[in-house]
């Protein structure tokens, strides 16, 4: 059967956070065929996160060496089965529906290779506040993200973390990006100068604010090293451009 990764980087997870990704992922109903499996991926080896969850098929859990956000993502990047990979971070939440929809155009588009969503961010007290500047709903023409960005003060047009992108891509980019932050730009950037993406109209990700998720962190945004991260995925995506002119999928 067809099968799409979900995959997720964990590190101290916040139990309750945890279960409500957890359920988020458990409750999506799938186009007829599909399944899914939820790959989590310890930073570390202390089994937190398997410590809290329940038993389930649909979970594989895997722990590992600590080496930050993007060499875990990348090592359950390997782990994954599915043709389609789906990003979810362990403390964030998947909307009702959202698999469907990326499996949907995926599964129909040959041209496209990933899609992203509108994310809402979650606030503490439970309410949620929407980003006014997303792009119309539809196919994406390659290279319009990385343009945007980088003539946006490196703004990106959608947000990445919501990224569900066909796994031959991802792998031939070198998975999420090997930079202490950012890993996830990194990804989408280069990947948008190559192929066709897509953005639905209908919220997709839930995305938790709270003081300790890893961009409310001062380290996060200091000026030389955030510099020095967008400096690398400009030359990334510029130098995959040079280097792989063709389009993927046509």
């Amino acid at each position: 059967m067809p099968l799409i990764s979900v995959i997720t980087p964990s590190y101290r997870p916040v139990r309750e956070q945890l279960l409500e990704a957890y359920e988020s992922v458990r409750s999506q109903e799938l186009p007829r065929g599909w399944e899914v499996e939820w790959i989590i991926q310890e930073d570390g080896d202390t089994g937190a996160a398997l410590e809290i969850l329940p038993e389930d098929p649909v979970v594989r859990f895997a722990t590992g060496r600590r080496g930050g956000v993007a060499l875990t993502r990348n090592m359950a990047l390997a782990r994954a089965r599915g043709d389609l990979v789906k990003n979810l971070d362990h403390d964030d939440v998947l909307t009702p529906g959202v698999l469907a929809r990326d499996i949907e155009v995926l599964a129909s588009d040959p041209l496209v290779q990933w899609t992203t969503s509108p994310v809402l961010d979650l606030l503490p007290d439970g309410s949620t506040v929407a980003f006014d500047s997303d792009p119309e709903p539809g196919r994406m023409e390659p290279g319009y993200v990385f343009e945007h960005w980088r003539t946006h003060g490196y703004r990106l047009p959608v947000h990445p973390t919501s990224i569900c992108i066909r796994r031959p891509l991802a792998v031939a980019l070198g998975g999420w990006m090997g930079v202490p932050g950012s890993d996830d730009t990194g990804l989408l950037v280069p990947a948008s100068v190559v192929s066709y993406g897509y953005f639905h109209g209908e919220a997709g990700l839930l995305y938790r604010k709270w003081p300790g998720q890893e961009t409310a962190a001062a380290g996060h945004y200091a000026p030389m090293e955030w510099s020095l991260r967008m400096r690398l995925i400009e030359e990334r995506a510029e130098t995959v451009r040079k280097l792989w002119p063709d389009v993927v999928g046509v």
